[in-house]
């Protein structure tokens, strides 16, 4: 997978050029992720158990221990235990929410546990060692420039946002960003469907029964879409003539790939970043050299004509 490198500050070098894992280079990794609570979830899920796999068959003597949580609270309590009860000196975490898990990853760090955060930025940058991630303010500003181009510069738009995270801010500020440059386009307003497709069905029909004429709905997440298009389809409403949803779930880049009269793009965002920080990971802390402080995956438009490129049928995801 393609990766743009950002380089290292002179602080995150000193950090990160610390001694390997153990004198054997044999780390126990901790890697914490949320529950399949949504089909991007799901995929992380997959990708973290199947990495595992991989890495422990790369590196004899290496241990990975995967664990997943269904709230935050749930997620704080697990990664104390690994640190605790299965001694971990590396976890790589995914958090439910950036907020409430912050803390919690700050002191395992301070125990001396190497930190690499996946996804979901923690609210302090120095709990952690390494981030690795989609890139976020590319995915809103992607969408947004599609959507714009795709009204023709005019039009109503409403937004579900994801989980209260700092992803989820910078993809809606990277999409609110584009729209200013295009003042003939109205957000009508932006709630959070939580990346879930009941939540956002619910989010779709409360702005369905306010608000007469939509024409373009930027649904943020592929999950999301699901409960939107759901939605418009039980008030069958005709005014909506673009549903754009992102994170390549198979079942809308093949909606994509099929010509959808409203899906006709999507914005890349996969799951399978678990596996690259991980792999990443797990090779800085056998071999001693130090890990990148922030790698970033770029997001790429889904149109027709490439979608075949990002349909990976055999996924869960």
């Amino acid at each position: 997978m393609q990766r743009r490198l950002f380089a290292l500050t002179a602080l995150a070098l000193g950090t990160l050029l610390g001694a390997p894992a153990s004198a054997q280079n044999k780390p126990v990794i901790g890697v914490s992720v949320p529950a399949a609570t949504h089909g991007w979830t799901g995929g992380v899920v997959y990708w973290a158990n199947r990495t595992k796999d991989e890495v422990e068959k790369q590196y004899p003597g290496v241990k990975v221990i995967v664990k997943t949580a269904a709230s935050p609270s749930e997620q704080a309590n697990q990664i104390q235990d690994l640190q605790a009860v299965n001694k971990i000196d590396t976890l790589v975490i995914l958090p439910f929410e950036s907020a409430p898990l912050t803390r919690p990853v700050a002191q395992v760090k301070s125990k001396g546990v190497f930190v690499t955060v996946v996804d979901r930025g923690l609210t302090d940058p120095n709990a952690q060692n390494a981030y690795v991630a989609g890139d976020n303010p590319g995915f809103g500003k992607v969408a947004g420039e599609y959507m714009a181009k795709a009204m023709g510069g005019k039009g109503n738009v409403v937004i579900l946002r994801g989980i209260p995270t700092v992803i989820d801010n910078q993809r809606v500020d990277a999409f609110n960003e584009v729209m200013k440059a295009h003042p003939g386009i109205k957000v009508l307003d932006a709630k959070h469907g939580n990346w879930n497709r009941d939540d956002a069905f619910k989010v779709m029909q409360d702005y369905l029964t306010r608000f007469k004429q939509i024409d373009a709905v930027w649904a943020s997440d592929d999950d999301m879409a699901v409960g939107v298009q759901r939605a418009i389809e039980q008030a069958k409403r005709t005014d909506v003539k673009l549903v754009v949803g992102g994170a390549g779930a198979k079942d809308y880049i093949k909606k994509v790939m099929d010509g959808d009269k409203l899906v006709t793009a999507n914005v890349t965002y996969s799951p399978s970043m678990i596996a690259d920080a991980l792999k990443l990971t797990a090779e800085s802390r056998v071999s001693g050299k130090p890990m990148p402080a922030t790698t970033i995956i770029p997001s790429v438009l889904v149109t027709k004509e490439n979608a075949a490129k990002y349909y990976f049928p055999d996924s869960p995801y």
